[in-house]
């Protein structure tokens, strides 16, 4: 039954002529997707306002992908209303730890939701975020990171609270619209070899009409942050809008959805250009949905990236590394 918030979008994607599912059987790892309930506060005004195990569950099995297994991105869901204000967090790794209890009921399908889970922790506190990551790590055994800013000035004190990320074998996700903060992300990825530091949605806003000289300023930076071996792509957001700002393919802007060679010619440039600097051992494909679901079903998504994966001519082992293989490193998941 659809929710009377997510009519609209519903609606619009519906519009779409839906696309013969491409490879159906390769096994695919998203990850990076989101779960929340926004009908209370949408101040992000995210046309998907609940997104839940039965929504995500939907639109995968919808898809005739063969999703296996997700990792829930950080995204402010589900805090504690009560408690320190630092430790309220924890309660999207609560809340995510049952949703992936409810998917490995076999009763929402196949695929295995939340497999991998990156919250949040402030680690400007120092030392005393280490509270917050072992309470992380208490409340899923699927916790596996934290996405957060990080100081322009790379403070001691943060550099401390980062340190324990080395410790406790967890990963870093970062992802800023604005691409020029790169560079001190490079510089925070190789202070610490030891931790995984996850790009997330291609390092930035990516806008279809940027001139030459945004491009050129995104691929020096995109440059910076691949130099350090420690570093990981996400290959998607390029699909959502950022703040106020609307890409042509977004609901507001199309009549209905693009099918995946409009997009597939209007972003391979972008996706190329990421995927050959950090190579496909270090590139993963990400839906980052519910967000792009603003301009995208998630079947014609995931079309998009097996196109993008014949044209960039990967072999079958490098096909295997992005759309499962790099996810299963970084997030130290089973292999599917």
């Amino acid at each position: 039954m659809t929710i009377a918030e997510n009519v609209d979008i519903e609606n619009w994607i519906s519009k779409e002529t839906p696309e013969p599912v491409l490879e159906p059987a390769l096994p695919i790892i998203d990850p990076h997707h989101h779960l929340w309930d926004l009908r209370q506060n949408n101040s992000m005004g995210f046309r998907q306002e609940v997104y839940l195990c039965e929504e995500i569950s939907r639109d995968i099995a919808e898809s005739g992908h063969n999703i296996a297994q997700t990792v829930f991105a950080q995204c402010g869901a589900f805090y504690r209303a009560d408690g320190p204000e630092e430790m309220r967090c924890i309660g999207e790794t609560e809340f995510v730890g049952g949703v992936a209890a409810m998917s490995r009921s076999g009763l929402y399908g196949p695929a295995r939701l939340c497999t991998g889970i990156f919250s949040t922790a402030d680690l400007r506190l120092g030392d005393r975020a280490e509270d917050i990551l072992t309470s992380h790590l208490q409340a899923s055994s699927n916790f596996r990171g934290i996405r957060s800013a990080f100081p322009a000035d790379l403070n001691e004190t943060f550099l401390t609270g980062f340190s324990l990320l080395e410790k406790y074998n967890l990963s870093y996700d970062n992802w800023s619209p604005d691409f020029t903060r790169l560079p001190r992300l490079a510089e925070l990825a190789n202070k610490n070899p030891g931790v995984t530091v996850i790009v997330n949605h291609l390092g930035g806003r990516i806008d279809p009409s940027a001139d030459e000289e945004e491009l050129k300023a995104w691929r020096e930076a995109i440059d910076s942050v691949a130099a350090c071996s420690n570093t990981v792509m996400k290959l998607g957001g390029a699909q959502m809008r950022v703040g106020d700002w609307e890409p042509p393919y977004h609901m507001h802007k199309a009549e209905s959805p693009w099918d995946s060679d409009k997009f597939l010619s209007t972003l391979l440039p972008r996706y190329q250009y990421a995927f050959e600097k950090f190579g496909p051992d270090r590139c993963m494909f990400e839906s980052n949905f519910p967000v792009d679901k603003d301009c995208i079903s998630y079947r014609t998504l995931w079309n998009l990236f097996k196109k993008m994966a014949a044209k960039l001519e990967l072999s079958e082992s490098e096909k295997m590394s992005v759309f499962s293989g790099t996810a299963a490193r970084a997030y130290r998941l089973d292999q599917p």
